[in-house]
């Protein structure tokens, strides 16, 4: 038995070392989107799609703070999809005072075979009229400088694909802790540099809050029509960019955008409930390898150090702090955070599993997903996506 547990602990010391290299070294090639103020030559159109569903109290602030960017050559295409509040109104007051830059599109039916926010995107690319597309959504609060800075570096580095990752605002420290674990462990299995290996076409990835493309790109990957029911669009639009030869860049762009993930971490819960089981493929196998991971080499190095005798203490000694120094490592140079939550770090994987296994069981129990005021079955998300 302690010779069972002495290679465990080996191989999870050895697992978390090797990440914690590899990490440092990967996370030099995800650069800082650096700040541009200086105009190009010439602004080409950037037409900025924005799929809205019930956000009166958020897309008021959004448009403004599109309107006052620095790239002035901008459309800003709100498609209000089925909002039963006052999100329509809100963006159609845009027009009413005259602001030649905002266009809304009103959906009032979701055709058949499509998920709502992405037939709203793609209603959003077939009224733009720009030859760079930047998908973005209704909650983001934008620096003035945001869209000047990404398109200076897409234009510099001559990409089809450029995506930021945003500042995560939690209000709280538990949802705080929550989203720093979620986001180191989809980067443990996603590193975020391979997206800027333009040697590799395999591996790529995109964040819904800052998808800027060019249409060709977007055009050449099928559109939406291509995404038409997968809950996780944004990385599976990355993963496509990638696997069709172009040009990715994947940047930190914490300094240029912010975004209120969710409200709380009971908001998280439950929004999350849509997409976990999409991200693992509706898989059961793969939802079991999940559970066993994430308590192998989370939760088991705390309780393995108290287990006297053998060598597997000092593994598993050994083991913490290069688990806790990737998440130290992200949650500082890549959220921008202080790393205050790695003392709680078991915890938060919990509830991390909790969540996962959690959204699992009731896509499964259900039979399917709601998501902005649709249910679609699991028969039918499995056989489209």
């Amino acid at each position: 038995m302690m010779l069972v547990l002495d290679v465990i602990a080996s191989v999870v010391a050895a697992y978390w070392l090797l990440m914690l290299v590899l990490h440092t070294a990967g996370l030099r090639r995800v650069p800082k989107l650096p700040r541009v103020s200086r105009p190009p030559d010439e602004e080409p159109l950037v037409s900025v799609i924005i799929a809205a569903r019930n956000e009166e109290a958020a897309i008021g602030r959004t448009i403004a703070a599109l309107v006052q960017q620095t790239w002035r050559n901008l459309e800003i295409i709100v498609v209000n999809d089925r909002s039963t509040d006052r999100t329509g109104d809100v963006a159609e007051q845009w027009v009413r005072d005259g602001s030649p830059k905002v266009k809304v599109v009103h959906v009032d039916i979701l055709p058949e075979g499509w998920l709502g926010k992405n037939h709203a995107m793609y209603t959003g690319y077939q009224h733009a009229a720009g030859n760079f597309l930047l998908f973005t959504d209704a909650d983001i609060a934008f620096h003035p400088d945001a869209i000047r800075s990404a398109m200076g570096y897409m234009l510099q580095s001559r990409a089809d694909h450029v995506s930021l990752i945003p500042y995560f605002v939690a209000r709280s420290f538990r949802l705080r802790g929550f989203v720093h674990f979620f986001g180191t462990t989809l980067y443990l299995s996603k590193p975020p540099w391979k997206p800027n290996d333009d040697r590799q076409t395999r591996d790529g990835i995109a964040i819904g809050a800052f998808m800027l493309l060019t249409r060709d790109a977007y055009e050449r990957i099928g559109t939406h029509r291509e995404l038409k029911f997968r809950p996780d669009d944004d990385l599976q639009l990355g993963i496509r960019i990638k696997r069709r030869g172009l040009r990715q860049r994947y940047l930190i762009g914490t300094g240029h955008l912010r975004v209120g993930w969710y409200p709380s971490l009971s908001a998280a819960v439950r929004g999350l409930e849509k997409n976990m089981f999409a991200g693992i493929g509706y898989s059961l196998p793969t939802l079991c390898f999940v559970i066993f991971a994430v308590l192998l080499f989370h939760v088991f190095p705390y309780a393995g150090v108290w287990i006297p005798g053998g060598w597997h203490q000092a593994a598993f000694a050994a083991a913490i702090p290069s688990m806790l120094g990737v998440y130290g490592l992200y949650t500082v140079k890549v959220f921008d955070d202080k790393p205050f939550d790695l003392l709680l770090l078991p915890l938060f994987a919990l509830i991390y599993l909790y969540v996962f296994v959690r959204a699992c069981v009731l896509t499964l129990a259900r039979g399917g997903i709601d998501w902005r005021g649709t249910f679609y079955t699991l028969e039918e998300l499995k056989k489209r996506s």
